[in-house]
């Protein structure tokens, strides 16, 4: 199970890369550059989704991505139209930092019975959006603002409440292609309430963003869009993360 990996590895200080793959900004040349980079040791887990997915190829890539890594892949649904049987896992997003209640149990409910006939592992998730300084296509699709980024008591509570209604997971996003990742003030701030496994992910594109996000608190990094052009800043990130780890399983 991808959830008993995940709290696995939290509890034993151990920090993860996902890189998250958008179905509409890829190809098999960047997914085969990936899979090698994974081979290598990498890349933990592989998510697969998009705020708006209009390649009809997207199938094709998934089951492409399959063939050529042992890694695990988990579902990043923007829509309950990116479910697929192919993936092992699904990001079961409740976008608890906003007000739709479409996207708090609306869209829950229609996609639960293909969840269950796909066999697909569902980890409840507390999704949060964060303010990454430029509007970000999950804020525009799924009609609803991010947290400020100067506002770590709303993130916090917002997170808690997560936990106390028994969600697995806590992400905290900036968006793909933010021009600032979530600060280390709002992870400590939600670190310090939750006791959850803390993903976060949106405009994280060196090592040394990955080795600040990780030491003040994460758990799990997810990069995607900086790597849309230029795999090579892959090994800088996973070093941060590898070495991000050794200190937390240290002390």
């Amino acid at each position: 199970m991808i959830l008993d990996r995940i709290l696995s590895a939290t509890a034993a200080g151990q920090k993860q890369l996902a890189v998250l793959i958008d179905p509409d900004k890829t190809s098999r040349d960047h997914i085969s550059a990936l899979c090698q980079l994974a081979e290598q040791g990498m890349v933990d887990y592989f998510l697969w989704g998009g705020s708006l997915i209009s390649e009809s190829q997207a199938e094709y890539y998934l089951s492409y991505l399959k063939a050529h890594t042992d890694k695990p892949i988990v579902l990043f649904p923007g829509s309950i139209n990116q479910l697929y049987g192919q993936a092992d896992a699904l990001l079961l997003l409740s976008l608890i930092s906003g007000r739709n209640p479409e996207l708090l149990i609306g869209q829950h409910v229609i996609a639960a019975p293909r969840i269950k006939r796909l066999r697909l592992e569902p980890i409840p998730t507390g999704y949060i959006l964060i303010d990454g300084g430029t509007p970000t296509s999950v804020a525009y699709m799924s009609n609803t603002a991010p947290i400020p980024a100067n506002k770590p008591t709303i993130a916090s509570c917002t997170a808690l409440a997560g936990e106390q209604l028994g969600l697995k997971i806590i992400y905290l996003d900036a968006g793909s292609g933010a021009h600032r990742p979530v600060s280390p003030e709002v992870i400590r701030a939600v670190r310090k309430e939750v006791s959850l496994p803390l993903i976060v992910g949106g405009g994280i594109r060196t090592g040394e963003a990955a080795r600040a996000i990780l030491d003040a608190g994460a758990d799990l990094l997810v990069v995607g869009n900086a790597l849309e052009g230029d795999t090579g800043r892959l090994p800088a990130i996973a070093e941060a993360v590898r070495m991000a780890s050794k200190v937390a399983l240290s002390a």
